[in-house]
Order: structure tokens, then sequence, then C-alpha cells
């Protein structure tokens, strides 16, 4: 199993970023925090690389029936879905799979949740 579900676009790096963003709401996504890491790392260390964001994407009924379920399950959350410019003038888009990260976590019914969530993702990328 891979952890991460992707797609690649060509496309501008701003339009796959509206694209992500607009489909992870179309699935009840919505993005919490956002890292752009070309600027950070650039700050931080003087690096210099391609366009690299990073968004937290969390979908509020879902997070709380896994928290509800295991309280300690918010060090995963929320669901990381990254943007980043690849050779070849292409986009790359990858969400954390939720049933690969989810494994550590010994509880069948917090499975069942991270089945659905894996299904929101997925339907979300396919639709970018």
């Amino acid at each position: 199993m891979g952890f991460a579900l992707s797609t690649v676009l060509r496309t501008s790096f701003d339009d796959a970023v509206t694209r992500t963003r607009e489909a992870l709401a179309g699935q009840g996504f919505g993005v919490l925090t956002e890292i752009d890491m070309q600027a950070t790392l650039k700050a931080k260390l003087g690096e210099d690389m391609e366009q690299y964001l990073i968004l937290g994407a969390c979908n509020p009924k879902m997070a709380n029936e896994a928290i509800r379920m295991e309280p300690r399950v918010g060090a995963m959350l929320p669901c990381n879905v990254i943007v980043r410019a690849a050779p070849g003038d292409e986009i790359m888009v990858s969400a954390i799979d939720p049933v690969a990260s989810m494994q550590a976590i010994p509880n069948r019914d917090l499975a069942f949740v991270a089945d659905q969530v894996r299904d929101m993702l997925k339907a979300a990328v396919d639709d970018i």
C-alpha cells in the first residue's frame, strides 16, 4: 500500500492550488493550515527549491468522529495535501492516504473512518 494519493497536472502552480482547494471543498474539506515550503526553506536555510505548498485539509465531521473514537488521533490531523512543481513543467498533487497512516492505531472503527476519508480524498484528487 502506498502512503499518498496523487495526480499530475500540466497547468500553472497557482491554477493547481486553486483546483486543489476547490476539489477538497467539494468533498467537505476545509484548509486549516498552509505551509509554503519554498519560502520557508529560503528564509530559514537560504536554500532554493521548486514551488512546494503543504495544505492541511480537514473534514470537520470525519475529524470529530475520529477524535471521539481515539482522542490521540489528533496527532495525525489534519490530512496533508501537497502541491509541488515537478520536472517537465508538471505539477504534482499528493494527499496522505489516511488508511496507511491509521494502521498504527489498532481500532477497527477508526479504520472504517479512515476508509471513508480515503475515499473522499481520492475523489478530491481525481477531481483536480
